[in-house]
């Protein structure tokens, strides 16, 4: 019974019923993500990668007048207003992401889209998406990210930092969230199969 009445709110409204699927999907990836953001950063937490600054692309002047960075992790420990962390927190962040956008990317095409167009060329424009969006999700982190480690550091201390983490994380897949659903409905093309012979 369920499944009628969803194949016939499916058949009257085929956008929305995607949009509905990509949530649900989109929803499982945030939570993923959630799960292994705080164990990377457990698995890098006192290595070498953490003394090894990360500072790349500047754009700009902090209002302190220093440089801003799109990516900026100073190496140490994660400091009070988000900054630090080095080359560890980095990684922690990009092969999170990196591992949950191809699980996306599969399970948005095949079950979302049920796309059978080329997958290389869908691949590729997922791929220039993903960059672009990762280069302006890090930039705006400029605007929250130390606000949010103040607060949640300077009333929770140790416990606040991995509440930051998580925030930070809802606020990316959120930004991915509401961009990538109109990048797939370009990207993930639908051919109708041929017509069967003597049809």
């Amino acid at each position: 019974m369920v499944k009628d009445i969803w194949i016939r709110f499916k058949g009257k409204h085929p956008t929305v019923a995607q949009f509905l699927v990509f949530f649900i999907l989109s929803n499982g990836v945030t939570v993923l993500q959630l799960i292994m953001m705080p164990a990377l950063r457990m698995l890098f937490a006192g290595s070498p990668l953490e003394a090894v600054p990360f500072q790349v692309l500047p754009v700009g002047a902090n209002l302190d007048g220093s440089r801003y960075y799109i990516f900026s992790y100073a190496a140490g420990p994660v400091a009070p207003d988000g900054s630090c962390g080095g080359l560890a927190y980095f990684l922690a962040v990009q092969i999170t992401l990196a591992i949950a956008q191809v699980i996306n990317f599969f399970a948005q095409r095949t079950i979302t889209f049920k796309a059978n167009g080329s997958i290389l060329k869908a691949a590729f424009w997922y791929v220039i998406a993903y960059v672009v969006i990762t280069l302006a999700a890090a930039a705006l982190q400029g605007l929250y990210k130390a606000p949010l480690y103040r607060f949640f550091m300077g009333t929770a201390g140790g416990a606040g930092e991995k509440a930051a983490d998580i925030v930070t994380m809802i606020i990316n897949s959120a930004i991915s969230f509401w961009v990538f659903f109109p990048i797939f409905k370009v990207i993930f093309k639908n051919k109708p199969e041929p017509a069967a012979k003597g049809a």
